[in-house]
Formats: C-alpha cells, structure tokens, sequence
C-alpha cells in the first residue's frame, strides 16, 4: 500500500494541478494508493505567496486580506470534508480553478455555490463552517505539517509500505509528479534504489536530506 499527504495552497493553481495529477495516477493506477489533500497555511507560505504575487512587503492590508481567504478557504474545505471526501475535494479544486485560473476573487459565496453544485447540504455545511471543531481539525493539519517538516507548498510525503521497513519521503515543491510516481513504484529495481539512496530512519527522527527528497 502507498499513501500520499500532498500539502496544498487551498487557493493555488500550481497545487490545483498537482491534485489532479494525483487523483490520474490513483486511478490509473492497479496498487492500492490513499491519500490526502492538506491545506497549508503560516508565514512562511504567506510570505511566499506575497512575493510571488510581487504584493509590496509593508502593504498591511493586501497581506492580511491574502491571510484571511486562505485561511477561510482551508476552513472551507474542512467543513465540506465531513459530508464526504468527494464533496470535500470538489470544493478544493473548485476554489483553485475559480481564483487561480478563473480570476473569481474568493468569497464565501463562491464555497457555498460550489457545496450545493457537490450536492452538499448547505445548512450544514454552515454551521460546520462556523463550529470549534472545524478550526480545531485546521490547527491538527498544522500540526501534522509542522512534525513533518513542511514549510512550503506543494510538497507531498510519501509512504511505500512495500518497502520492509516504514518511511516516509518528502518531496518539496513538488510541481512534477517525476518523483512522487518513482517513490510509488514497487518495483524491486526501484525499492532497491530507495532502500540504497536513503538511511533507513523511522518517522520523527532526523531527516536525511538528498536534493528535494527527504526521509522522515
């Protein structure tokens, strides 16, 4: 089995597309692959995204209004997520296309539309969007980010449970599929590589770096 977290701007092109990639490999696929779309949000990402939006660094209002519809986007997506993973991820990719490639500024309006387009149900996915435990099940992906050494967006990790021993790969910046679909192979050759490439260490130890790819 082969699982993959993908850490995603919830309102990026480049993730957008990425996604879609991975949900081509899933099906074309004939192992058994789960994954997970997590939405990435701190300074480090916003300070990322204000230079390549070329938005001027003391412009206090275009930093906070970029903060705040990610913020609200990623928060989106997790309410939509308890009706379904399906419902959740047609939201995401729905927000991507419109804001990253549609040019539709973010608003909740848009989520919403995009929940009832899914068949969601709309009440709920209101007072969801509004609830503790939505925001608490956010600050748990941060978290999960932050053990696994994600500061950058997209970046995926990957776990090849063929292997004979757990890991995980990190792949940063992660706009090719190049390396996810090697680190998927279960082919001896490329298990042998992975096994020869890296140090065998186990999850929350130090990681060893080569390049982008990084085991945890």
């Amino acid at each position: 089995m082969i699982e993959i977290y993908l850490f995603v701007n919830p309102l990026g092109g480049i993730c957008l597309n990425v996604e879609k990639d991975i949900l081509k490999l899933v099906e074309t696929e004939n192992k058994k692959i789960q994954f997970r779309f997590i939405p990435l949000v701190n300074m480090r990402t916003i300070n990322d995204l204000i230079k390549l939006f070329e938005i001027p660094p003391h412009d206090i209002e275009q930093r906070n209004k970029l903060f705040e519809d990610i913020y609200s986007a990623a928060l989106d997506y997790k309410a939509a997520q308890l009706q379904g993973k399906k419902k959740g991820r047609h939201l995401l990719l729905g927000l991507q296309k419109a804001v990253a490639e549609d040019n539709i500024p973010y608003s909740s309006e848009l989520a919403e539309q995009l929940v009832s387009e899914a068949g969601g149900d709309l009440d709920m996915f209101k007072a969801d969007r509004q609830s503790e435990f939505v925001k608490e099940s956010f600050q748990t992906d941060q978290q999960i980010a932050r053990e696994m050494g994600i500061v950058k967006h997209p970046s995926a990790v990957v776990y090849n449970y063929t292997c004979d021993r757990d890991f995980g790969v990190l792949v940063e910046n992660c706009e090719s599929m190049d390396e996810i679909k090697k680190l998927c192979d279960t082919s001896e050759e490329n298990l042998q590589f992975i096994h020869e490439t890296f140090e065998l260490n186990h999850y929350n130890e130090p990681r060893v770096p080569h390049g982008h790819l990084h085991l945890l």
